[in-house]
């Protein structure tokens, strides 16, 4: 009679919830669980940070749009893994946390890395387990998957013990009857009465916008969404980690309006995303206090809990409230009813961009953020994945580098958390290889993950990394923030240590041959860094996020 242990089985399981990846930083009791996921055919990647497993299988999450599975060791290990875990839980990314922890036979006995891991983790994730029964894992691994997508995805956290791990149990005697179980993945549509409302809203608008986020990327319906913006003629913005859903260069973007648009718009149609600080709540003055607010999300807490009134909420799923709105709308919308409202940011839009000097290029040294921005948008395949990462660079990086494919705009989202760019560009290139991926990292944020250059090229993951070198964090005229100075750090030839090709660049004019040469090593299979000094008096003027008053 065949044995199997605790870690052959979670690996047995694992494989047949379809995982082909494994984000992880091996190390005990998850030896033998990390070894049986690699005979089972799951590519291991092993990490330099335990952090950067779980912010790289958020990317991956993101681009594929389903669980991604992380994997820690105990203790210190599965501490190390929140900071990503709660980036994802804030970003709504479905991240399928492993630990191991103490054997439960020796709790409370103050045993190695004997910590509750299983408490730690419950903040940061949708959902947190602990598996005591060798018989369920197949069970409790499969509800794991379920959680991570049901609804609004976000990340949950399975806890191994090790006696867990390195019990043995008769393989007749595992119950595999809910292993690989389809994912529900749940597609409600919304009342009808309400989206009745909202076609009749829409009907009798003057100057309404769209403001789309992630939901529309986790239910796929960008078709849906183009439908809905080209019928009924409306402008539409996004959220960052939104991009892409429609191309930026869209008929019906007008993204230098973005302010007067929010700010002059009579209803707002909220579609798959929080109205949190990165929208300024949808309040006055950022928005018009008289404006009919409309949302649909598939999360009734976000609707019910919104921090202004919602004149009209549907709870569902974008991609079946859109097709209900789209029949509705068919039938009494006039795409030529909103033209002056069009033709009003179009004709701000053109005055911004024919001012003078708003499309010279910045010719200075030292270089202006602006002008690298100005190169990568120029350089980059428009398919391409772009990861931002810093405090200027993700600033100046916003409007200037557009995004025309879905999900393929990432950085750090409402959390804000620094260092996600090189592990995102990781997990992105891993989830679509065929991609170009380019990360751009401030100096600041890029030092915090910057090891995992090695892990790009230990298992040949070819992206290329590009660096605002600007001497520390944020831009500072006066030299006078406390902590800020890092200094002109040559990464380039930290990276050239590490296996990778490295540039550095001082002059405006060598960015782009610097970039053609980077993306040539890249794409014959190479990781490439181009070390831009950048000018540290250039500061990103942007709406306040935080606001430290009482």
């Amino acid at each position: 009679m065949a044995e199997l242990t605790g870690s052959e089985i979670l690996a047995k399981a694992l494989r047949n919830e379809g995982t082909e990846d494994l984000f992880f930083l091996m190390g005990g009791p998850m030896l033998l669980a990390e070894a049986s996921c690699i005979k089972e055919g799951i590519r291991p990647i092993d990490v330099r940070h335990e952090q950067a497993a779980a912010l790289m299988g958020q990317a991956y999450s993101r681009l594929l749009q389903k669980p991604s599975v992380c994997m820690a060791a105990s203790g210190p290990g599965v501490i190390n893994l929140t900071t990503g875990i709660a980036n994802a839980l804030i970003d709504c990314a479905p991240v399928v946390a492993i630990g191991g922890s103490a054997p439960i036979g020796q709790f409370g006995r103050q045993v190695f890395q004997e910590i509750d891991q299983v408490a730690l983790m419950k903040p940061c994730t949708k959902w947190a387990d602990r598996v005591h029964n060798l018989k369920r894992i197949p069970e409790q691994v499969n509800i794991a998957f379920q959680k991570a997508m049901g609804g609004k995805p976000g990340p949950v956290y399975l806890d191994f013990p090790g006696d867990i791990l390195y019990g043995k149990i008769p393989e007749e005697q595992v119950d595999w009857s809910l292993s690989g179980r389809p994912l529900l993945n749940a597609r409600p549509m919304g009342e009808p009465g309400q989206v009745a409302r909202l076609a009749e809203a829409i009907a009798t608008a003057k100057q309404p916008i769209i403001l789309s986020g992630s939901g529309v990327i986790w239910s796929r319906a960008w078709d849906e969404l183009r439908q809905l913006v080209e019928k009924a003629g409306i402008p539409f913005y996004t959220t960052p980690q939104g991009r892409g859903v429609l191309p930026d260069d869209h008929k019906l973007s007008f993204l230098t309006m973005r302010s007067a648009a929010f700010r002059e718009a009579d209803l707002i149609i909220v579609i798959g995303t929080r109205m949190n600080y990165i929208i300024g709540h949808a309040a006055p003055p950022r928005f018009a206090a008289n404006a009919t607010i409309a949302r649909i999300d598939i999360d009734a807490d976000e609707i019910a809990s919104s921090p202004r009134k919602v004149h009209i909420g549907i709870v569902g799923d974008c991609k079946m409230v859109l097709q209900q709105l789209l029949g509705d709308i068919d039938k009494r919308i006039d795409a030529e009813r909103f033209a002056p409202w069009r033709k009003k940011l179009a004709d701000g839009e053109a005055a911004k961009r024919g001012a003078p000097g708003a499309n010279k290029p910045m010719d200075e040294a030292p270089i202006h953020p602006l002008r690298l921005c100005d190169e990568i948008k120029n350089f980059m395949q428009r398919d391409a994945i772009l990861v931002v990462d810093g405090q200027e660079i993700l600033n100046f990086g916003r409007q200037s580098m557009p995004t025309f494919a879905p999900g393929h705009r990432l950085n750090s989202g409402p959390f804000g958390t620094m260092g996600v760019g090189l592990p995102f560009g990781l997990g992105a290139k891993v989830a679509k290889p065929d991609k170009q991926v380019i990360v751009v990292h401030g100096d600041g944020s890029f030092g915090l993950n910057a090891m995992e250059l090695d892990t790009a090229v230990r298992h040949r993951i070819p992206v290329l990394v590009v660096i605002s070198l600007n001497g520390g964090w944020t831009a500072d005229p006066n030299r006078d923030k406390p902590g800020r100075d890092l200094g002109y750090t040559r990464y380039d030839k930290m990276a050239e240590a590490l296996g990778c090709h490295g540039e550095y660049v001082e002059q405006p004019d060598q960015i782009r041959p610097a970039l053609e040469r980077a993306q040539k090593k890249v794409d014959s299979g190479m990781v490439a860094v181009v070390n831009v000094k950048t000018d540290y008096r250039a500061r990103a003027d942007t709406a306040r996020f935080a606001d430290y008053s009482t």
